[in-house]
């Protein structure tokens, strides 16, 4: 059962799960990533036979593949998405960036120029969920940005094997092609992405931070994943680029008295139901509400297809603080910094100017998390773990890079000399200083 406490007690609870890699998982990733260095294919296929129970002669899905796995789902699903993936676009359109020039002075010219990463690959998370949804929200900023190649890696479903390699297959009543969920698939295509892969973990992450005879080696890798996959790209940042560090998915609720218990409980769930370890949190100033929520909550628990998942959540990381003022209740919030914010409150706009740390932003009360997770058009991928007090979501500016250039006539570095060549001697590089010497003054 969720817990109550007070917002006094606040500071001494725990609240947010921290993605501090253990000494092993550190170890086993590190030895995946050597070994796919050193054996590229070979390996990546005896892990997905490990790990994934697959046995696979190829990893890449064929353009005809892809086209099959539209031709065999709901073309109502097929709408859904392309509408979803229209609402996308359209937000994201607004992030371009466009580079700038200034001339300060005569015989100066600064600049910055943008430019689009080339190679982007894109994990899409197996297991026990289907995520669609994180194809569109990584491919389209990439593809709006002017990325030119977007890789998809996603493992196979265990029960496939080499038999249904490009074919249509049902697994589990997933209708999948070479083990992967066609409605990824589908995403994929709908998204603009260029090709898919069907590997999964750490593997996949080394594969595409150093490539191998069939993966091709990307310049930044985006998407979020299990521990394993979390590990793995901390461990390539630097030989490539990653968006973030995913911890679980968590939400944060600030409601007063007006609120619906009903709803509120709802929204909770829908986060808990990702993973055991995903918190879920009300701060309310109405003690009646924090009661009802609680009922609610088990009321509902049972009613979800992912019960045992959602109960461990509530039971280990939900927590209803109860404050003394809405004021207080976003003072905590702050604190927290949450990836979900719902603000369920009359009037929510005039209370945006209060939100100082959060990933997502869902305001009033008919705005649940899940609108943005799939179809208004803000991205999904947010910062976990209290990781919203320094970063955002993931957007178009994560899928370019900034390049500044400068010009400077022999008039003007003339002019600027003596300033130059103050600084580089106080900072004891003479070098710096002959730089500019020689030219002026040799």
């Amino acid at each position: 059962m969720i817990r109550i406490i007070k917002a006094d007690e606040f500071e001494k609870v725990s609240i947010v799960n921290k993605t501090i890699s253990s000494t092993s998982l550190t170890s086993a990733v590190a030895m995946i990533i050597a070994n796919i260095i050193k054996r590229g294919d070979e390996a990546l296929r005896e892990y997905t036979e490990k790990f994934d129970g697959c046995v696979l002669n190829q990893f890449e899905l064929s353009e005809d593949a892809m086209d099959r796995a539209i031709e065999n789902l709901d073309p109502e699903f097929i709408n859904i998405m392309k509408r979803a993936a229209k609402n996308i676009e359209d937000f994201h359109r607004n992030q371009i960036q466009k580079g700038f020039e200034i001339s300060p002075q005569d015989g100066i010219v600064l600049g910055q120029k943008i430019t689009p990463i080339k190679r982007v690959g894109v994990y899409v998370p197996g297991g026990s969920a289907s995520y669609p949804s994180s194809v569109l929200m990584n491919c389209i900023p990439a593809k709006i940005a002017g990325v030119k190649e977007i890789i998809i890696v996603t493992p196979p479903k265990r029960k496939c094997s080499s038999n249904c390699i490009n074919d249509v297959c049902s697994i589990d009543g997933i209708t999948c092609i070479n083990g992967v969920d066609a409605r990824v698939i589908a995403a994929a295509k709908i998204a603009g992405a260029d090709r898919v892969f069907t590997i999964g973990g750490a593997q996949a992450i080394a594969a595409l931070a150093f490539g191998t005879d069939t993966v091709p080696r990307v310049d930044k890798i985006t998407g979020p994943g299990n521990a394993y996959v979390a590990e793995a790209k901390r461990q390539v940042f630097g030989i490539v680029g990653i968006d973030m560090i995913a911890g679980p998915s968590d939400i944060l609720l600030i409601a007063d008295s007006d609120a619906n218990p009903a709803h509120i409980a709802a929204d909770m769930l829908s986060q808990c139901e990702h993973g055991p370890d995903s918190p879920a949190i009300l701060v309310t100033n109405c003690e009646i509400l924090a009661d009802k929520v609680r009922y609610e909550i088990e009321l509902q628990v049972s009613e979800l297809p992912r019960e045992n998942i959602a109960r461990k959540a509530v039971d280990n990381h939900g927590l209803i603080i109860l404050t003394n003022s809405i004021e207080e209740s976003f003072h905590i919030s702050n604190a927290i910094a949450p990836e979900h914010l719902e603000i369920l409150l009359d009037e929510p706009f005039t209370y945006l100017d209060k939100v100082v740390n959060a990933g997502s932003v869902f305001l009033g009360r008919f705005t649940p998390e899940a609108i943005a997770d799939y179809y208004a058009g803000p991205n999904h991928t947010l910062p976990t773990s209290g990781t919203s007090r320094f970063s955002g979501p993931l957007s178009v500016e994560d899928f370019m890079k900034k390049t500044s250039y400068t010009y400077y006539s022999e008039e003007a570095l003339k002019a600027a000399s003596k300033d130059v060549v103050r600084f580089a001697d106080e900072e004891g590089l003479r070098g710096h200083a002959l730089s500019v010497i020689k030219r002026i003054y040799m």
